[in-house]
């Protein structure tokens, strides 16, 4: 069922969940499908929606992509000195950012779906300019499926550390049986229902701080 949120609330409250992801009620397929209709909605270059979404529930291929994950947390993330920081309310969220990375790399099989979206291609070596035509027609149909999964009580995180580990997109492809030469993946998401639904904006900075009229 849809969560009672106005446009303005959904976008401003999709959260990065990792601590308060259910781990033990199970997710429906019907509901994962729904979001990925959603998803497939979003415009892409030349209209073609060229992708494909890989949904794992196995137990067993979910902790051989956790371990994939772990093993490069493990020697980066996890072993990364804490920065130093003069104000006590940033070095505390800090903190709790470690602990939020740290908890879910521990626990990343045991969520109930994890999702490696695709995209048909690869740009290995390309220039900006394809680059940017390349994600700019991939990673909003992946935001659309935060959004619908947030609209419906369920959260994710956009996490990329197994394709960080050297070799780790083709892992990750042979452990999926993905077309690694001929697909790109996008990140590995967790995907759960929410503990509790009462996600709030977050502080930014200032809008005059950010935005340039006419010229930077």
């Amino acid at each position: 069922m849809a969560l009672d949120l106005t446009l303005d609330e959904l976008l401003t409250t999709t959260r990065t969940v990792r601590k308060r992801l259910d781990c033990e009620r199970p997710v429906e397929r019907e509901v994962i499908e729904e979001c990925v209709r959603i998803a497939m909605q979003t415009p892409s270059g030349a209209n073609r929606q060229s992708w494909q979404w890989v949904f794992v529930e196995d137990p067993a291929t979910k902790l051989r992509l956790a371990e994939i994950y772990r093993a490069q947390f493990d020697v980066t993330y996890r072993v990364m000195p804490l920065g130093t920081y003069d104000d006590p309310a940033a070095r505390a969220q800090a903190v709790r950012r470690r602990a939020s990375a740290t908890w879910l790399a521990d626990n990343f099989e045991r969520v109930p779906v994890l999702m490696v979206p695709c995209h048909a291609g690869r740009i290995d070596g390309a220039d900006i300019g394809a680059q940017a035509g390349f994600w700019g027609s991939f990673l909003p149909a992946v935001w659309n499926f935060m959004l619908a999964l947030r609209s419906r009580g369920l959260g994710s995180a956009w996490v990329t550390m197994n394709l960080a580990k050297p070799g780790g997109e083709r892992e990750t492809a042979e452990v999926l049986g993905i077309p690694a030469d001929q697909f790109t993946q996008a990140g590995l998401f967790p995907v759960a229902y929410t503990v509790g639904t009462d996600f709030k904006p977050v502080p930014t900075p200032p809008v005059d701080q950010v935005v340039h009229w006419d010229r930077w």
